[in-house]
């Protein structure tokens, strides 16, 4: 049996508890871990405990695992405000040759640098994307991964029990043999920053993808109100169809070329709350699609759908409103346009 890995979660949010929770449950038996347990709030720390995972009173104590034989690994999940701070104070209390993961949502280049300032410590770091947010834990994650490849190659019990594993979705036509490591579910893309490079542009193809869906569903909401023609077709001039989402969407998810797990959840959500009553439309947007569009501005490369949807949450706050006066203010003073102010719409 090979050596138990010594791992520690610090953060324990909608996330980081069940990432601890997944591994204590999917591990491999033939690579045993320990798993200690961090946060902040020292009841969710008391409530993890009552699951057997054994629990930190301080970020200090992490000094205890440290074992030159079995260097202990340690995952940071907080606020990206705090990721940098908190991996500082991790790395005071850990040996050389130990191990921090940072599965949050940090910006690639900020990765290179915490690389070099841990490694001048002889600390080890890996940066993991990771996608699966609350349905993580049964579903398992995707993991997009950075770091030096012997570091990592010992991480692979661990990643390999968070991953939803091969059964999770039918192989690429044209694949046989065994199995890649991404058909697992993770994937190791490079050295570090590479990880979470990946899943930066993973959620900026995420905007897109939600924008897309929106801008569609919005328009068959439109043709309930009539949609006016400039010609007619025949003795019509408007088209007027009461069209229910609930049923589109499910009907969508079934065969479709557009079907996706993005869609099964959209179909949720029309099915508890079939008018979006209880959604303002004020959306907000993460610091991953942002950087995505500034990683495509320097890097040259075309990025259309993904900065339109950047720019379409920004909007949706109502951070346009002012130009859009200005708009109004020059129609009016160059052509005499009058303004016409239209009802906001309930459903």
């Amino acid at each position: 049996m090979s050596t138990q890995l010594q791992f520690t979660m610090v953060g324990l949010g909608r996330m980081g508890a069940n990432i601890a929770r997944r591994i204590q449950k999917h591990i491999d038996p033939s690579t045993p871990v320990s798993i200690s347990v961090y946060d902040v709030s020292a009841d969710t720390v008391a409530n993890m405990a009552k699951e057997g995972f054994t629990p930190l009173a301080s970020i200090a104590e992490l000094a205890q695992y440290n074992n030159d034989a079995n260097p202990q690994i340690v995952w940071v999940m907080v606020p990206a405000e705090v990721t940098k701070e908190t991996i500082k104070k991790i790395a005071e209390h850990l040996a050389p040759g130990s191990t921090i993961i940072d599965g949050g949502n940090t910006f690639y280049r900020d990765d290179i640098a915490n690389a070099d300032w841990l490694a001048e410590k002889k600390i080890n770091f890996v940066d993991v994307g990771t996608s699966g947010g609350v349905y993580g834990l049964d579903r398992g994650y995707s993991l997009m991964i950075g770091g030096d490849t012997a570091v990592v190659e010992r991480l692979n019990p661990i990643f390999k029990a968070l991953a939803p594993g091969i059964e999770s979705a039918e192989r690429t036509i044209g694949k046989d043999g065994t199995p890649s490591q991404a058909e697992y579910g993770f994937y190791h893309c490079g050295p570090v920053g590479a990880g979470h490079f990946v899943k930066m542009v993973h959620n900026g193809i995420e905007y897109g993808a939600m924008a897309a869906y929106a801008e569609g569903l919005n328009l068959l909401h439109a043709a309930g109100d009539g949609i006016k023609h400039p010609t007619s077709v025949g003795n019509h001039n408007e088209t007027k169809y009461d069209l229910n989402m609930t049923e589109i969407t499910e009907v969508w998810r079934r065969g479709s070329v557009v079907a996706s797990w993005l869609l099964d959840l959209t179909a949720i959500a029309f099915n508890e709350d079939p008018n979006l009553d209880g959604y303002e439309g004020s959306v907000s947007d993460s610091g991953e699609g942002r950087w995505t569009v500034q990683t495509a501005i320097d890097a040259g490369t075309p990025a259309n759908v993904l900065s339109a949807s950047l720019m379409d949450r920004f909007s949706s706050r109502g951070n346009g409103l002012y130009g859009n006066k200005v708009l109004s203010a020059m129609r009016k003073k160059f052509g005499g346009h009058v303004e016409v102010r239209t009802a906001k719409k309930s459903s």
